[in-house]
């Protein structure tokens, strides 16, 4: 067992990044999985940042959108919280060399997505803001002496002692190689290490984002929160790929529009805001589209033409590598799991129910998203709550904690990996039966499959973190026996007000739960 007078920070994202940097200069030890800036879903964020940035716009005017996107179960004081904090963090990353897109009188050029009553999204480059901030984060952080980053290392589980949690387990990993475990004690750590949209098989997640942050806090006994409402992105495009590329809310808010096989915009006959209606609306009937073969597309013609090329390049980048020239043909999308409003509950300070254990960013559960996020309210999320656990963390060391030496981990090979076969029946087990539709009795099935998959790989932590995880997502679902946000069950089509509320879930109390709540 080794032991660090340092921080550890779980990943190595926007928000685990940032809070590094807020935490300065008291000594931080970030773990990464990839190279530093690789594998980060925050990397991927094409919109940007939700933010009252205009003078018709307000944090008011921004928190109730929130409430209203997050159908009933919305905290409304941590979204007062973040929205109110929104702006002072893109004025913060603006200061740091973020290159937000600016107009000729040098206002900020804000885009409209959905269910946002203003254009209120602070952008990079049209769909560039996720990498931009990110090589910002980077920058600022090599040049940081109190903060270390270990890199191609990855957290298997917390070391919990007295109820507190005072140390993790940690490997390296190499391709499909990992070494056996080491402790590490810390005196305090924080999780950032992203969401699990990989756990289906049609995701716009990084390859490794599977819920395993999430699955290990729940391993340890944190309290999760809302771990039924998995949010269904529904421009994913469609073209083979895995991960999926995203093609961004943005262009929707330029006026693309979703059309069918038969050229119908079918949006028009699902909601009065048609294609900027709330994404769990527009993900079920794109996903309707796709399962009556209708082959969904967005049409980005009429609205950019040429000019997607330049305004949104991420976009072109993709089509072009998929063979599609999206200013003279449609592009095909799919309905794929892209981020989840559940995770370990936090509270305002970003605390777990876990003493000693902080957690930011889409592993959390802040209560800002409810049962669905308001588009680009994730990566602002990530941003408030990663410094305010900063912040508690800061106030938690000793005084003279400021000195630290570095932490050097001499790790052996001889680790359990993951089967690559196992993972991708977990995979379609869950975008069978715990994706954009649910029934009881698909659900039932998940988790019979899920525990005869966990079973099979008894040696392997990150799959039982992937299970775990897994498992907890069929059971909240299995117990929400309504249709809320992003949360669809076709046996309980219809929204139940009595069930306006938070769903929280220990992992013990998920295994225990019989089959015949269904």
């Amino acid at each position: 067992m080794i032991t660090t007078d340092r921080v550890v920070i779980v990943g190595a994202g926007l928000g685990g990044l940032y809070a590094a940097l807020s935490l300065a200069p008291h000594p931080v030890l970030v773990i990464s999985p990839e190279s530093l800036g690789e594998g980060a879903s925050s990397a991927w964020a094409q919109g940007g940042i939700a933010a009252a940035m205009s003078a018709g716009d307000s944090p008011d005017a921004h928190a109730s959108d929130t409430v209203a996107a997050g159908a009933g179960t919305v905290d409304g004081a941590i979204a007062a919280l973040v929205t109110q904090a929104a702006r002072g963090h893109i004025l913060d990353l603006t200061e740091r060399g973020t290159p937000f897109d600016r107009d000729g009188a040098g206002n900020y050029t804000l885009n409209h997505e959905a269910a946002h009553s203003r254009p209120r999204v602070v952008r990079v480059k049209g769909d560039q803001a996720g990498r931009k901030i990110m090589e910002t984060l980077i920058a600022t952080v090599r040049a940081t002496p109190s903060v270390q980053v270990l890199e191609r290392v990855v957290a298997q589980g917390l070391l919990v002692e007295g109820g507190r949690v005072c140390g993790l387990e940690l490997a390296q990993i190499d391709d499909a190689r990992v070494s056996r475990p080491l402790t590490l004690r810390a005196p305090a750590v924080l999780l950032a290490g992203g969401g699990s949209g990989g756990l289906y098989a049609l995701t716009t997640n990084p390859p490794r984002i599977r819920g395993q942050v999430m699955g290990l806090a729940a391993r340890a006994g944190a309290v999760m929160a809302d771990m039924e409402f998995v949010q269904f992105h529904p421009t994913a495009m469609d073209v083979g790929l895995d991960p999926a590329p995203l093609a961004t809310e943005a262009l929707r808010g330029e006026g693309a529009r979703l059309v069918n096989a038969d050229g119908v915009f079918f949006m028009d006959a699902e909601h009065p805001l048609a294609d900027l209606a709330p994404r769990d609306i527009v993900a079920r009937a794109v996903f309707a589209q796709t399962q009556s073969g209708k082959r969904p597309q967005l049409d980005t013609r009429a609205a950019l033409g040429a000019a997607i090329h330049d305004r949104f390049p991420a976009v072109s980048a993709a089509c072009r590598k998929a063979g599609i020239d999206p200013a003279l043909v449609p592009i095909p999308v799919s309905a794929a799991a892209h981020y989840h409003m559940g995770g370990v509950a936090t509270d305002a300070a970003g605390r777990a129910s876990l003493p000693g254990l902080w957690v930011c960013g889409e592993a959390a559960s802040t209560g800002l998203h409810g049962a669905n996020r308001l588009a680009s309210n994730g990566v602002l999320e990530a941003l408030v709550f990663a410094q305010r656990a900063a912040q508690d963390i800061a106030a938690e060391l000793p005084v003279g904690a400021d000195l630290a030496a570095p932490v050097r981990l001499d790790f052996a090979p001889g680790g359990v990996g993951l089967d690559a076969g196992a993972v991708a029946q977990l995979r379609q087990v869950m975008s069978a039966h715990v994706g954009v539709g649910r029934t009881g009795a698909g659900l039932a099935q998940a988790l019979a499959q899920i525990a005869a998959l966990e079973a099979a790989q008894p040696d392997s932590a990150d799959f039982a973190n992937m299970c775990a995880t897994a498992r907890l997502i069929a059971v909240a679902a299995l117990q929400r026996r309504e249709s809320r946000g992003a949360h669809w069950r076709d046996d309980f089509p219809a929204l139940n007000p009595d069930l306006a509320q938070r769903s929280k879930l220990t992992l013990a109390e998920a295994c225990l739960t019989p089959l015949e709540t269904a």
